[in-house]
């Protein structure tokens, strides 16, 4: 049986060989281990994935149990999971469908560790994406006195199915507060990289207007604050003057695949550990 093990806590002499007398305890080996020791916020985080004998009473519950006097001993806040337990996903999506596209192949061909087990928008557009896939589809269309209505409903849907995480794969709705709250840390959310110099409609075209030399995309954990959560993953691409408008946003969707595709899969991997309004990804 393959476990990770996730930890943050405050730093301090000795914490790499509590937990390594803990597995070596347990007859775990390591497999994999990374961590960092946060000088500015004086905390200690740690990921490791490790193996244990598949023999009777080894179990995911008693190991549980077992590291819960370690973790209370040093103020740990800690998870632990079965390696190959894949995340129940949500993904939601408006009318560009190049992010939903994309994550729809990588999770088929095995890429993305994730069950995607509901597709959601506030158009009907992506429903043969989603037939395709046989993956579940919901129409949820949103104004301004339907969005509370809807998003009760979205979240009756994500308590139903058990879902862990959820996506927004280019869904151009504002997600309120009461929303963010009900997953905190789990919904991951993909955007152009030049905000906040190029907000509103058409940020390629505007970013062509000024001549920019790189554009981006940034994929980041949503808050209630928009657009300001501790970001996960980015990247850019080199582009000249002798690119269109049209160009720009084509190189810019590529850019966004790569970028949302990343970030699903540090955080399905437990990669990602939030500190502050940063993150840490081993």
């Amino acid at each position: 049986m393959d476990c990770i093990l996730n930890l943050s806590c405050p730093d301090k002499l000795g914490l790499v060989k509590t937990v390594s007398g803990w597995l070596y305890a347990e007859n775990g080996n390591i497999i994999d281990s990374d961590q960092f020791g946060d000088p500015d916020s004086q905390t200690f985080f740690m990921r490791v994935h490790f193996s244990l004998e598949d023999k009777p009473g080894s179990t995911i519950e008693r190991l549980y149990e077992s590291f819960v006097r370690v973790g209370e001993e040093h103020q740990m806040v800690w998870q632990l999971w079965p390696a190959s337990r894949r995340p129940k996903a949500l993904i939601m999506v408006s009318r560009m469908d190049h992010c939903l596209v994309d994550l729809l192949y990588r999770t088929r061909i095995g890429e993305l560790p994730i069950d995607i087990s509901l597709i959601v928008s506030n158009h009907r557009d992506a429903y043969p994406l989603a037939a395709a896939e046989d993956i579940d589809f919901l129409h949820l269309p949103v104004t301004p006195d339907t969005k509370s209505t809807q998003e009760s409903r979205l979240i009756e849907e994500i308590r139903s199915r058990n879902i862990e995480m959820v996506v927004l794969a280019r869904y151009m709705q504002v997600l309120t507060a009461e929303f963010c709250a009900e997953l905190p840390g789990q919904i991951i959310n993909i955007h152009h990289s030049f905000l906040p110099s190029f907000k509103g409609a058409k940020p390629y075209h505007q970013a062509f207007d000024r001549g920019v030399k790189l554009i981006g995309a940034t994929a980041h954990y949503v808050t209630d604050q928009l657009d300001e959560g501790p970001i996960i993953e980015q990247a850019v691409e080199r582009v000249d003057h002798r690119m269109t408008a049209g160009q720009l946003s084509a190189a810019g969707r590529d850019v966004e695949r790569i970028v949302l595709a990343r970030a699903v899969r540090y955080h399905a991997e437990r990669r990602v550990m939030i500190n502050g309004q940063r993150t840490v990804v081993f």
